[in-house]
């Protein structure tokens, strides 16, 4: 029956009203706390693109994390800025590593917390690629520049370099391994090298984790909304950039792909990553497949919203829970935020 018989604004007469039929809840535990770690005592460095986010020292950290247990958010995901950096990430791997260290302190001191462990190699290698770079020679960059023909003189120069995909996976799979030995809860693979999963699985059940989940980066895309993360975990690419790896972000279907090939290697858990603009793709997702699903607002999202916070042309606190409500709507079991800790107080 029609107006004014049908009268959609009954149940939003009041906050109680609302509450009741409201269809999508956020919740505390809902929500995964970034924190990027670094060598030193005593350090709470702010990150200038991302005011509120900092670099923490392992003893930091702790004191981070039991703030946010204490307000109901028991998850976190921990990324490492090494002492040193080279060509083969040793500072990734190693058992005395950044993440290592501070995953042992923070399980030591707050023993219910989720513990995520990121493994991608960009942060600790010398050139900042997410693997193992083998230049090429320039005669061979040439040659294939020249196969181009005339007709494609106008697009970008052939990289005199390649990202090796299988030699790589080799260092994924020891990060991997040294992560859970540290006492790593959940595993989870952001590079965005064909196959990892499944290597990662492979080393995971050969060292006795069969039982530690991969959270699998699974559509992970070569996105403009990463700039602030870099600064942060300084981790920028000294040449080139990670579009040979990373998802076009026009594509949809190849998404999907991606998702569904990882789980077929052995993820427990799927993420999309970025949230906000590709919102669409985590309701695909959500539909196509059963997996608990992770999305990550990014350090762009987050960066912006600060942004039009501070020249006062949005209500920050209103405009953080909306697109932390729409990320959750859009099908996200579980939602990678700096905004956790804050938006735990909120929602108590």
């Amino acid at each position: 029956m029609a107006f004014p018989a049908n009268r959609l604004r009954r149940l939003r007469r009041t906050e109680t009203l609302r509450t009741l039929v409201r269809e999508t809840r956020l919740t505390p535990e809902s929500l995964v706390y970034p924190l990027f770690i670094c060598p030193g005592t005593g350090i709470r460095k702010e990150v200038r693109s991302m005011p509120g986010v900092f670099n923490l020292s392992v003893d930091e950290a702790v004191h981070e994390v039991r703030e946010a247990c204490a307000l109901g958010v028991l998850s976190i995901i921990l990324f490492g800025l090494p002492e040193k950096k080279d060509e083969v990430a040793t500072g990734a791997w190693a058992e005395d590593g950044i993440v290592q260290r501070a995953a042992r302190a923070i399980k030591s001191a707050v023993r219910d917390v989720v513990v995520m462990g990121d493994v991608c190699l960009c942060e600790y290698m010398s050139h900042g690629h997410c693997g193992i770079v083998k230049e090429r020679t320039k005669d061979n960059a040439k040659a294939e520049r020249q196969s181009l023909g005339a007709a494609a003189a106008a697009p970008p120069a052939i990289a005199e370099y390649e990202i090796l995909n299988d030699a790589s996976l080799e260092l994924l799979a020891r990060t991997s391994v040294s992560l859970a030995r540290s006492g790593v809860d959940i595993i989870a693979p952001s590079d965005m090298m064909d196959g990892r999963v499944g290597a990662i699985r492979t080393a995971l059940d050969g060292a006795g984790f069969e039982n530690t989940p991969i959270l699998s980066y699974a559509a992970k895309f070569s996105s403009g909304f990463y700039g602030p993360f870099r600064e942060a975990a300084d981790s920028a690419p000294q040449f080139g950039d990670r579009r040979s790896y990373q998802m076009d972000p026009a594509n949809i279907r190849e998404a999907m792909r991606e998702i569904e090939l990882d789980i077929e290697e052995g993820a427990d858990i799927i993420m999309v990553k970025p949230a906000m603009p590709y919102l669409d793709v985590i309701a695909a997702a959500r539909h196509r497949f059963d997996l608990p699903l992770a999305a990550y607002q990014v350090s762009g999202e987050y960066a912006m919203i600060e942004a039009a916070a501070r020249n006062q042309w949005i209500d920050r606190e209103r405009v953080m829970m909306e697109s932390l409500l729409s990320i959750r709507r859009a099908g996200a079991s579980m939602i990678l935020t700096y905004y956790a800790k804050e938006a735990a107080r909120l929602l108590a």
